[in-house]
């Protein structure tokens, strides 16, 4: 199939679309084949050896948010908490998530400082250092 340009100044007379549209139906076939043999892959019947010193699958590490009200309360999860029970929560989380837990630090620009820094404190406590300090502009 040839598409014709009527014009007279142009170098290109006739622009031919069968080699594109082969080039296409040649990609469409390369991935449906790839995909076929990276299904296959899993799906071997395999077993799989143990090892004393395996670690649990962890699961997708989530942001884990920690807020301070003007009070300076900490509140997690929508629960009020004391900083024993943020400290503990905070452990399970780093042993959860080991070195992949991340803590947003949301306080009100009322409180004290001390309270935010006791956060920061617990999270190096526990071995958490991906953590920050959200203002009004990043997380509110």
């Amino acid at each position: 199939m040839t598409v014709r340009i009527k014009s007279k100044g142009q170098a290109l007379a006739a622009l031919s679309i069968t080699p594109l549209i082969d080039v296409l139906f040649m990609l469409l076939v390369f991935l449906l084949v790839v995909t076929n043999f990276k299904d296959k892959d899993r799906e071997l019947d395999v077993v799989l050896p143990s090892a004393s010193e395996a670690r649990p699958m962890t699961e997708e590490p989530r942001e884990l948010w920690v807020n301070v009200d003007a009070e300076g309360k900490f509140f997690v999860d929508g629960q009020t908490l004391d900083a024993d029970e943020v400290a503990g929560l905070l452990r399970q989380a780093a042993v959860d998530n080991p070195g992949g837990q991340s803590v947003i630090i949301r306080a009100d620009r009322r409180v004290e400082f001390d309270h935010v820094v006791t956060v920061m404190n617990l999270c190096n406590q526990v071995g958490i250092l991906d953590y920050t300090v959200t203002t009004a502009g990043e997380g509110s």
